[in-house]
C-alpha cells in the first residue's frame, strides 16, 4: 500500500518514461525523450569494434531553431572531476604530491578555517570522504554566483565539518575546488594546462576546454533552465573555469575510453587511480546535465548530454531513465 501511495508523489512523466515500451533503436529513444520535454540532447556510443555512433533530436538553440549537433560543445559540469582525478593520480604516480599528505600540508593558511584541515589527506578529498561542506550549497549560489575561485572558497571556510574526515562520504565541490587550486600550487600553473598537456593532447582531444572564455560562444550548445526563457550558454560560474569546463559528446567518450582501458595512464598510474576515484561521472548545472558511463558488459562508452534542467530535479531524473534504456537497446543489439 505505502510504495502504491508512493506513486501518487513521483511526476507521472518519470513514470511513462519508465513504463513506454523500450524502442528497438537508439534514436527512437532519443525522439521519444525529446517528447517527454528535453529541448536538445545529443548521445554519444562507442561500442568496442564498431565505428562510433551519434544520435540527436531537439534543439541546439531553440529561439532560432537550429537543430542539435552532435558536435557542439557542451558544459559538461562534474565530468570535469574526473579529469582532475586523473591530473592527481599522474603528480602523485610522479611523486609529486602524496595522497597521505593532508589540506593543512599543503595550504597551511586553511588551519582554522577548514576544520580538520591537520588530519583531512589528499585521498578524502579526491573521495569526498573530507567532511568539508560544499560550497555550492550556500544559499543563492547558481542566482549570484562567484566572481573568483577565492571568493567561492569563501563560501566553505569558518564553517563547522559536515562530519570527521574518513567517518562518511559526502559530495563537495569544494574538494575539487581546493584539489584544482592544488595542481596549480604544484606545477606552478593553471591546473587546465596542465591537464592539456597530459591528457587532451596525448588522446588528441583537440575539443575540451577548461573554459567557456576559451571558445567561440556559438560553438556551444544552448542551455534552458525550466520557467526560463533565457539562454544560459553565457553563464560562468567565477571558478576560473572549474566547473565550466566544456566539450564535445565524442571527446569525453574518448577520454572515458582511455580512462577505462587505463591508456590515459602511465604504468602504474591506473593501479593509483582505481584506489582513489571513479571511471564514470555526471555533471549539472543550471542549463545542462550529462552523463558518461562504461558499461564493460558490452564493452561500450555511453555519453548523453542535455541542455534543460529544473529545480526539482525531475529532469535529471528523467535524463537517467533516459540512458538506462538506451543501454537496455544497446545489449539488446548486442545478444541479437
Amino acid at each position: 500500500m505505502a510504495s502504491i501511495s508512493s506513486l501518487f508523489f513521483v511526476p507521472w512523466i518519470l513514470v511513462k518514461a519508465w513504463l513506454l515500451p523500450l524502442p528497438d533503436t537508439v534514436q527512437e529513444q532519443v525522439n521519444e525523450a525529446i517528447g517527454h520535454g528535453f529541448d536538445g540532447m545529443i548521445v554519444y556510443v562507442d561500442e568496442a569494434g564498431k565505428p562510433p555512433e551519434f544520435y540527436t533530436a531537439g534543439w541546439n538553440d531553440r529561439k532560432n531553431k537550429i537543430p542539435a549537433d552532435p558536435q557542439a560543445l557542451f558544459k559538461i559540469a562534474s565530468i570535469s572531476k574526473l579529469y582532475v582525478a586523473v591530473a592527481i593520480t599522474k603528480l602523485v604516480d610522479d611523486n609529486r604530491l602524496s595522497l597521505d599528505k593532508t589540506l593543512a600540508d599543503y595550504f597551511p593558511e586553511l588551519m582554522g578555517r577548514i576544520e580538520n584541515a591537520e588530519k583531512i589527506t589528499l585521498r578524502s578529498m579526491v573521495q569526498h570522504r573530507s567532511g568539508i561542506p560544499n560550497l555550492t550549497d550556500s544559499p543563492g549560489f547558481w542566482e549570484d554566483p562567484p566572481k573568483s575561485s577565492n571568493e567561492a572558497l569563501e563560501l566553505a571556510l569558518d564553517l563547522p565539518a559536515n562530519f570527521e574526515p574518513d567517518e562518511d562520504y559526502g559530495y563537495s565541490n569544494t574538494n575539487y575546488l581546493l584539489l584544482a587550486e592544488l595542481i596549480d600550487k604544484v606545477v606552478g600553473y593553471s591546473h587546465h594546462q596542465y591537464i592539456k598537456e597530459e591528457i587532451l593532447i596525448p588522446l588528441e582531444l583537440n575539443n575540451t576546454f577548461g573554459s567557456i572564455r576559451e571558445v567561440d560562444i556559438d560553438d556551444v550548445m544552448s542551455g534552458y533552465y525550466v520557467g526560463l526563457e533565457a539562454d544560459l550558454k553565457s553563464n560562468d560560474y567565477g571558478l576560473n573555469g572549474y566547473g565550466s569546463m566544456v566539450a564535445t559528446a565524442e571527446d569525453v567518450g574518448i577520454f572515458l575510453r582511455a580512462l577505462n582501458d587505463g591508456s590515459v595512464f602511465n604504468e602504474g598510474g591506473q593501479e593509483i587511480y582505481s584506489s582513489i576515484y571513479v571511471y564514470e561521472h555526471g555533471g549539472l548545472i543550471p542549463g545542462y546535465q550529462s552523463l558518461a558511463e562504461y558499461h564493460k558488459d558490452i564493452d561500450t562508452i555511453v555519453v548523453q548530454f542535455v541542455n534543460t534542467t529544473d529545480f526539482n530535479g525531475y529532469e535529471w531524473n528523467l535524463s537517467e531513465i533516459v540512458i538506462n534504456r538506451i543501454v537496455k537497446i544497446l545489449r539488446n543489439e548486442k545478444s541479437s
